[in-house]
């Protein structure tokens, strides 16, 4: 069985549809019946409630939105997956993660080292930015932040799924990283403008200096410090480090991860 967590989230969501036909399990927080396949109720704050789920060679896919206790409740998870002898471990992590990190940076870090020393199989998702974020951070018309001119990689969500499906149903192999990207990478002047072009909503991106994207991210009713981290963090994602592209979404699904153009194409609706 595939026990597939944050089943209800855009990830969650599109894995569950590309496992049909397989024996999987959504464990989810509250009824969730239009999803397509069997749902549990289970939370991460009740580690043990997704431990109940978990038999001898199972897979399980590892998933969660982040909040202040993840990092515990994800290893405690890891825990009680490897006592039940689950086969594998597919965990969506982020790109560059590790302990010491700023904000979810860090706590997937943590988190993604743990799986790594467990003694499971484990297969670690690292996906750049994304796409399905843009419509919300477009909300008003216009997006801040402090991003600079520097080339950011979005990827489509719907790529992340294909390849978590891949590597669930697949042979298990060795543990292994896989840096997940779009197949380009664009300045958010020029994403703001494409969004333009395909939508017909004009929107742009106003980039701030780190002082004044803390003050804006404040006035929103963010707490200064964690304000302060989020608006650097920005700028460390801008300065480069999130441009270059990988392969891996073509070398595993066998097919190129979907454009912005595609992805815009699929959810005008979305920035209406």
């Amino acid at each position: 069985m595939i026990v597939v967590t944050g089943a209800t989230g855009s990830i969650g969501r599109a894995l569950v549809e590309r496992l049909r036909g397989h024996d999987v399990l959504a464990a989810v927080r509250r009824p969730a019946d239009e999803l397509a396949a069997p749902y549990a109720l289970a939370d991460f704050e009740r580690p043990e409630s997704i431990g109940e789920l978990l038999s001898p060679g199972d897979r399980l896919f590892l998933n969660s939105s982040l909040w202040p206790g993840f990092a515990d409740a994800h290893r405690a998870v890891i825990d009680l997956a490897a006592r039940a002898g689950v086969a594998q471990i597919v965990a969506l992590s982020v790109r560059d993660a590790a302990p010491g990190s700023r904000l979810g940076w860090g706590m997937h870090g943590v988190v993604d080292a743990h799986l790594r020393e467990s003694g499971v199989p484990w297969a670690v998702l690292q996906p750049s930015g994304f796409m399905q974020n843009l419509p919300g951070e477009f909300g008003t018309g216009t997006m801040y932040g402090s991003y600079g001119t520097g080339l950011v990689n979005y990827i489509d969500t719907r790529d992340i799924a294909d390849v978590a499906a891949t590597l669930l149903t697949g042979p298990v192999g060795q543990g292994g990283d896989y840096v997940l990207s779009g197949p380009e990478s664009l300045s958010h002047d020029r994403i703001a403008e494409r969004i333009t072009e395909v939508t017909g909503r004009d929107v742009r991106y106003v980039d701030l200096t780190v002082p004044e994207m803390t003050a804006h991210l404040e006035r929103q009713g963010l707490p200064g410090p964690r304000a302060a981290e989020l608006a650097v963090l920005m700028a460390e994602t801008g300065d480069g480090r999130w441009a270059p592209a990988t392969d891996t979404v073509m070398e595993l699904t066998g097919r190129p991860p979907r454009s912005l153009a595609d992805f815009l194409t699929d959810h005008k609706d979305a920035f209406a």
